[in-house]
């Protein structure tokens, strides 16, 4: 263990972030990944023997739900509470439960509170087991609930809408799908992600020509490593394999991998911030005791403290709010401004002590002094999601592990049995590619299939010049089109669901609203996006400085700023007041007449949509 006997200085320790981002940024930004193709076969279905055989559907429904993960399931489940039973779902996996039925790769679990992260649990009546479920768990909530509000029958699983459309003389979406199936419907909600659904690969020169076995996390080839999801990877007990990246997915994998393999080889380009996380039982008698509306409370208070919204308890009390949660900005008495600029030295303050705590870490719990070193995260709190785990760091403690330190610049090449960094062949029979997700990309995109709107124009063409919609939901030009799971134009969370789950409920109350009242088409205006937009734009808590000043990584566009990173296109007002804009907008003022605002107040003019 090191010790210091000083306090750190600050300036520096912002040198040395500097030192660290300029040796990872690339000139080919977001470009050095690979798209997997959809359908491809590193695309393909690793959990089921044989693909579905059935006739196609030709159907007309109410609503087309696409997707099955938990922003379809939400927006599915909410429109049955709200009594709109006529509806269709498409998946394209063999179940229910988006990114968690992909992910099954060993170790898997939430990195969020189960009890804040896992949806609808009041309505279900489930109790966690834990205080961060495992991926196993997760999936089989996501079929309770479709048990609860009986979607399972109304879904075509297996399956891949490759078109949809909108017919403007019928005022109907048309939906094909990869079976045949032609589906027509009066509104459509898309819940095909697009945080984090389409996985990566990096553009090493050579990868395609590995003669071993290779996959992608998300992909997990149990048929050749053994185990499951709890571990035992049997299969890799005479292999040497390796791990490249070392993200969120990574410090679940990494663990399990050194226990199973005959060596492991982990090649990293930058470290993560590796926090305590502490997994305990839930306490039934706890849960018991919560009084009815407690899963929202809980949710909002959690969001909140890491925003620096002033809370007299901390609810969760994890380790998120430790490294993430904000200093309160104390407000005068006397009714004055705050000093803000005594507010950022405490902000700087604590995002100091916070990452020191973090490096402090790595050096109490890796026996090897070089190798700790280079598992030091140099970057500020926020630029890249930190990591909880309480035995990745001592992973590295083990003699059949090596960590490859690429100080950012990544393998060099693959040949067919090895990877190359620094002129050295690393010979390895298996690779594991743990390098995440496109992120942020648009609905269609996410699910693998175009979306034209009125007169053929593709959502991904009217987003081409910047992203422009009202609450992230609806865009001009695509009526009765729904997106719940989006992030551009929405807030954020780190627990995802918490948005997700307000959106499905205020879909759900919209279309049964424009059901009853027999509208056939609604659509926002240009005008309402554009009040959207500068509301957007007042509220905005991006800063540039400090984005360009982080790390490359999927927050800043891996560096590339020719388009606007994440947190340039989100509400930076925060989960909470963006859902109290949704509740006010749906009571208020969406009407047969299609009177809607973007400010918060009622107007009467056509301007903000329109309805017929």
């Amino acid at each position: 263990m090191t010790e210091t006997n000083s306090a750190p200085d600050a300036a520096q320790i912002a040198a040395k972030y500097l030192e660290e981002r300029d040796k990872r940024l690339r000139n080919d930004g977001l470009s050095q990944f690979v798209e997997v193709p959809v359908d491809s076969d590193i695309d393909a279905d690793p959990f089921v023997d044989e693909p579905i055989e059935r006739d196609p559907v030709t159907e007309e429904v109410e609503v087309l739900v696409v997707g099955g993960g938990f922003a379809g399931l939400m927006s599915a489940a909410n429109l049955v509470r709200e009594g709109v039973t006529d509806l269709r779902l498409v998946e394209r996996a063999a179940d229910f439960g988006g990114t968690w039925y992909w992910n099954r790769y060993p170790g898997i679990a939430c990195d969020v509170e189960s009890s804040i992260y896992l949806p609808m649990i009041e309505d279900i009546g489930t109790i966690p087991s834990e205080l961060y479920a495992s991926g196993t768990e997760i999936r089989n909530h996501a079929k309770t609930i479709a048990d609860k509000y009986d979607l399972t029958r109304r879904t075509l699983f297996q399956t891949r809408v490759n078109d949809l459309a909108w017919d403007d003389e019928t005022n109907r979406w048309v939906a094909s799908t990869t079976l045949g199936d032609s589906i027509t419907a009066r509104h459509v909600v898309l819940g095909t992600g697009g945080l984090i659904s389409r996985p990566k690969l990096p553009r090493i020169p050579g990868l395609d020509t590995f003669a071993g076995e290779w996959f992608h996390t998300s992909r997990w080839n149990y048929d050749y490593t053994g185990g499951d999801a709890t571990g035992g990877l049997t299969g890799l007990a005479d292999k040497r394999v390796a791990v490249i990246g070392t993200g969120a997915t990574a410090l679940q994998v990494i663990p399990h991998l050194a226990e199973s393999a005959e060596h492991l080889y982990v090649f990293q380009r930058t470290p993560a911030a590796v926090d305590y996380r502490g997994n305990a039982p839930t306490d039934p008698e706890w849960f018991a005791a919560q009084e009815p509306g407690w899963q929202r409370k809980r949710m909002a208070n959690f969001d909140g403290l890491l925003a620096g919204i002033p809370f007299d308890e901390d609810m969760v009390g994890d380790q998120w709010t430790t490294i993430w949660g904000l200093p309160k900005l104390e407000i005068p008495e006397d009714g004055s401004a705050p000093d803000t600029a005594a507010y950022m030295q405490a902000v700087m303050a604590n995002d100091l002590e916070q990452m020191e705590r973090v490096r402090a870490r790595v050096d109490e719990l890796v026996d090897d002094p070089k190798t700790a070193e280079s598992l030091k995260p140099w970057f500020a709190t926020h630029c890249k999601r930190p990591g909880f785990h309480d035995s990745y760091l001592q992973t590295f403690n083990r003699s059949n592990v090596t960590l490859i330190d690429t100080q950012g610049r990544g393998a060099e090449k693959i040949t067919e049995n090895a990877i190359y960094f620094d002129g050295q062949a690393y010979e390895v029979d298996c690779i594991v590619y743990a390098t995440g997700f496109q992120a942020a990309i648009s609905p269609g995109r996410a699910g693998g299939f175009e979306i034209r709107g009125r007169d053929g124009v593709t959502l991904e063409g009217r987003w081409k010049e910047g992203v422009k919609n009202l609450h992230g939901i609806y865009t001009h030009g695509f009526p009765n089109l729904h997106v719940v799971g989006g992030v551009k134009g929405a807030a954020i969370s780190i627990n995802i669901n918490y948005v997700n789950g307000a959106q499905a409920e205020h879909v759900a109350k919209v279309i049964k609203s424009l059901s009853e009242k027999g509208v056939e088409a609604f659509e926002v205006t240009a005008e309402a996006e554009d009040d959207w937009s500068a509301r957007m734009a007042e509220k905005s808590a991006y800063n540039e400085e400090a984005t360009r000043a982080c790390t490359p990584g999927y927050y800043n566009n891996e560096g590339d700023f020719n388009e606007k990173p994440l947190f340039a296109t989100v509400y930076g007002g925060g989960p909470i007041e963006y859902i109290e804009i949704l509740e006010e907008w749906c009571d208020n003022e969406i009407t047969a007449t299609s009177v809607i605002t973007t400010n918060g107040s009622t107007r009467s003019d056509s301007t903000a949509g329109r309805a017929r």
